[in-house]
């Protein structure tokens, strides 16, 4: 009799002991936690290819856990690109703080961007394109447009210091560094075997800032243009 008792003691300890499993990785495997590790993988291998059972494994946990923060693989994603975005708004913010002119802001900006885009599978942007129109526009909208701000504060620092042309037309000149941004992330426009990344920023960007300084850029410019030869 106190065997079979003993041994639904057991049970009921064992059967405690999982719930209280179940409850503690709930409360381990915070949103956030699922966020960043979703955004690793999607960043590393593209959104298709990644699913909820990816994720799960990944994590060590249940479908269960990941349902009870987002309700499908959309609503993840979405949050992953809120955060992405916000995470790369304020890197660029930081850099522009410490930087001691807008040439300088713009060379460090430059580096960082075009080596944060070689650590990015490139399915993650056509994954979003393709699979969820409208996503990414809307995301990089919710951050207020960051990017084309900060090079309108960049080019009217410029502007101030004298750096840049007076008469300088703010907006054609932002979206044309943007374009010519996203035109070095071209592959097919400019294969990787043909045109090494040092090749294309410096080919691209410099001679077009050399455009847009006064004498006195042109001088910062000079001793600062290295920063614009990106390698990886």
């Amino acid at each position: 009799m106190s065997t079979i008792f003993s041994f639904f003691v057991v049970l009921a300890e064992l059967k405690y002991y999982h719930r209280y499993l179940n409850v503690y990785q709930i409360h381990m495997i915070t949103k956030d936690l699922i966020i960043s590790t979703a955004i690793k993988l999607f960043l590393s291998n593209g959104v298709k290819t990644i699913t909820m059972d990816r994720l799960v494994k990944e994590l060590h946990t249940s479908k269960r856990t990941i349902y009870l923060h987002f309700k499908d693989k959309t609503a993840l994603l979405k949050a992953c690109l809120e955060t992405y975005h916000a995470k790369v708004r304020q890197e660029n913010e930081n850099i522009i703080k410490e930087s001691s002119n807008a040439i300088e802001a713009m060379g460090y900006l430059h580096q960082h961007i075009v080596r944060r885009a070689s650590l990015v599978n490139p399915s993650f942007f056509n994954d979003i394109i393709h699979y969820y129109p409208g996503m990414l526009s809307a995301s990089y909208k919710q951050t207020d447009n960051f990017a084309h701000q900060q090079v309108v504060d960049l080019a009217e620092w410029g502007i101030r210091d004298g750096i840049f042309l007076k008469d300088l037309d703010v907006e054609v000149t932002v979206k044309t560094v943007l374009a010519l941004l996203k035109l070095l992330k071209d592959n097919n426009l400019f294969p990787i075997t043909a045109y090494s990344k040092e090749r294309l920023t410096f080919g691209v960007m410099v001679p077009y800032m050399r455009g847009v300084c006064t004498p006195k850029g042109l001088e910062i410019l000079e001793m600062q243009e290295e920063l614009f030869r990106v390698s990886i």
